[in-house]
């Protein structure tokens, strides 16, 4: 699930199957439903405009039916899409790219309604502008002109840095070179859109459960999508790349999280092409029995799940508190940096993963920074390596603190139990009563979620004491949930202190993907994952906002060393590990166990952007069912292809350059 988006709460982060998926010709037949790929899907998209969004919701379906510049093959490498070839110039700051003749727009009804030209991803970005998309902070500073044009300095759009040269032809001009930014044509920002379609359907565009209020240019066409039901796709036959679409159809199941162990049930029964297993379902015994040389365990994925801080919650219908002290009493505690500090000590990572994983595996999923700690390298170093050199400076309790991936290194109760004594003694000074009550909302049908919040609760509760801190669980429906996290529209609708429903999957191959859409001047961002709009916000400037911001302003600026620029990053997420205003909790995709039917490595393989594990282009179907045997013999021989082929396409990289 490496997709440029945010997730939902109850989101299919817990079931994505990655790019490490399998099958062969071992037994257990499939039967089922032909060449239908089938699994299910968790969140229904507001909309279906793909310009507009940074959700999942609507990425993960709109991405099977439009196509942008370019893609992912399975081996993570940039290919041509729309466009068959590009150039950039030698000061990095002009990219053009030449679009294939014969690509089209369909209804879903599969009827021809325009071939696809540059004018279109013209209209695309000119859509998202004027429409003050989600996505904009991935493109607004990038492009030369786009920033004016969304704050009002200039209103012809024909001044922002996209032109259509001719039918065939688009051109971007940057502001600054930016090596990684054909890795962000593959996000839906940059997708184009048939702009007399557009114009023709008004409000009624990319309404969320009308297939016929978009038109398709990729290998899928959207024939229905029925609220907590079902989403139908079929292959669309005049596809230009139609031969590298292997299935016939795409049918996704609404799941809530309710049953967890409907997964295997449909998967044995064929219903199902791929099952994410829970070791730690009641039946779980039953299925590693059945499939005992089948199931296999995926490496965790780039996506990044978290527990966010509420640190200017104005709404409280959904609480225990009961008086106007305890509730400021949450929120002066919340914005002390040692009690923050206490509760991310105190969070068992290694328990909370378990609650899902099981024990075997769950360490393996643990993360420790927001920004995965090998997502790229600075000289010899990991990225994580340079963050834990850089945090010592902050105070010894950082000291021995080890924050690589898969490993339980932030979980400290006697580190815990020193900062909530230095937290409890100023927040005393300053009228603070205790306990400090902190509301958390929790799906109730998801099973696998409520046991994860129950174990953060028990962690923080059992090393603090419940006579200092409550953590209180709000149950209600994904609904209620989502209206007051994923989808809110304030941040006066923020009606939690803490919450899991946050994380995120990376846009393009840089850490700026992560950290800069957390400063906070990026108010969508900011809503969501600490409860606040504006960076002149007061609870934000009490916390440090504002060195954060700087932080990742200079890292952005460096434009020339690469390695110089990681590691300004390394400093933002030093700072953003230190203030606890975030909390990782596990990677949001992978290290988790699996069964499949799914031809080894046919998905597309991807660190970033939309067309990456739920981008069914290339997948195969099998008739039976992967041993673990074939699975790791197959993952090994995807490997060494996969060094051979990056290294290849770093090479071709030299020949666009003009």
């Amino acid at each position: 699930m490496n997709k440029s988006k945010l997730f939902a709460l109850a989101g299919v982060s817990l079931l994505s199957i990655g790019v490490l998926a399998a099958c062969s010709s071992s037994s257990k037949s499939s039967g089922g439903d032909g060449n239908t790929y089938s699994y299910v899907y968790a969140t229904d998209p507001e909309s279906l405009d793909y310009l507009l969004t940074s959700k999942a919701s609507t990425l993960d379906l709109v991405t099977n039916g439009v196509d942008g510049l370019l893609a992912n093959d399975n081996y993570g490498n940039l290919v041509p899409s729309l466009a068959e070839d590009w150039k950039v110039s030698k000061d990095g700051l002009t990219y053009t790219y030449k679009l294939r003749k014969g690509a089209k727009w369909y209804t879903t009804e599969g009827e021809e309604y325009a071939e696809v030209t540059a004018k279109d991803f013209v209209a695309g970005l000119k859509h998202a502008a004027d429409k003050k998309s989600e996505s904009l902070y991935l493109i607004q500073d990038s492009i030369k002109g786009l920033a004016a044009y969304v704050n009002g300095e200039s209103k012809d759009f024909a001044s922002v840095g996209v032109k259509a040269l001719d039918d065939y032809t688009v051109q971007y001009t940057l502001n600054s070179p930016e090596p990684y930014w054909n890795s962000k044509t593959t996000n839906g920002i940059l997708y184009p859109v048939n702009e007399e379609f557009l114009t023709s359907k008004g409000d009624k565009f990319a309404q969320p459960t009308d297939p016929s209020s978009l038109l398709y240019n990729g290998p899928f066409l959207l024939k229905s999508l029925v609220s907590k039901s079902s989403v139908e796709f079929v292959k669309n036959e005049n596809y230009w790349d139609k031969d590298n679409v292997h299935v016939d159809a795409v049918k996704l199941s609404y799941y809530d999280g309710q049953d967890v162990d409907s997964l295997a049930r449909n998967f044995t029964d064929g219903a199902y092409s791929v099952a994410r297993l829970f070791p730690s379902s009641p039946n779980y015994s039953k299925v590693a029995e059945d499939f005992k040389e089948n199931i296999y365990t995926t490496q965790p994925g780039v996506g990044s799940s978290a527990i966010g801080v509420n640190i200017d919650r104005q709404s409280y219908e959904h609480t225990s508190k009961t008086t106007d002290e305890e509730k400021t009493s949450t929120k002066k505690a919340l914005l002390n940096k040692d009690f923050r500090q206490a509760i991310n000590f105190a969070f068992d990572r290694n328990a909370f993963s378990s609650q899902v994983n099981g024990e075997e595996i769950a360490e393996k999923a643990v993360r420790n920074l927001f920004v995965p700690s090998d997502f790229v390298s600075i000289g010899e170093k990991t990225f994580g390596d340079v963050v834990q050199e850089k945090i010592a400076s902050y105070g010894d309790e950082w000291k021995d603190v080890k924050l690589a991936d898969s490993i339980n290194g932030i979980y400290n109760p006697e580190k815990a139990k020193a900062e909530f004594e230095k937290a409890k003694k100023a927040l005393e000074a300053d009228g603070v009563k205790f306990p400090i009550h902190i509301d958390v909302p929790v799906v109730e049908t998801s099973k696998n979620f409520v046991a994860r919040m129950q174990s953060f609760k028990q962690s923080v509760e059992s090393t603090l004491g419940n006579e200092n801190v409550v953590i209180d669980l709000q149950l209600m429906s994904e609904d209620e949930a989502n209206n007051i996290t994923y989808y809110a529209a304030t941040a006066k609708a923020e009606d939690w202190d803490m919450s899991g429903a946050v994380g995120w999957n990376p846009d393009f191959s840089d850490p700026s993907t992560y950290l800069d859409i957390l400063k906070s001047t990026n108010a969508e961002q900011t809503k969501t994952f600490f409860g606040f709009e504006g960076a002149d916000n007061a609870s934000a400037k009490a916390v440090g906002f504002d060195d954060y911001n700087k932080l990742a302003e200079e890292a952005n600026k460096e434009v020339t060393d690469v390695s110089v620029r990681y590691e300004k990053y390394a400093a933002a997420q030093a700072w953003l590990t230190d203030s606890s205003l975030l909390l990782p909790t596990n990677a949001s995709t992978g290290a988790a166990p699996f069964i499949s039917r799914i031809v080894p490595f046919t998905l597309p393989s991807a660190a970033s952007g939309n067309k990456d594990s739920v981008y069914y282009k290339y997948v195969k179907l099998g008739k039976n069912v992967v041993t673990k045997k074939e699975y790791d013999e197959a993952r090994e021989k995807w490997l060494k292809e996969k060094a051979e082929s990056n290294a290849k396409a770093q090479k071709d990289l030299e020949s666009h350059v003009e």
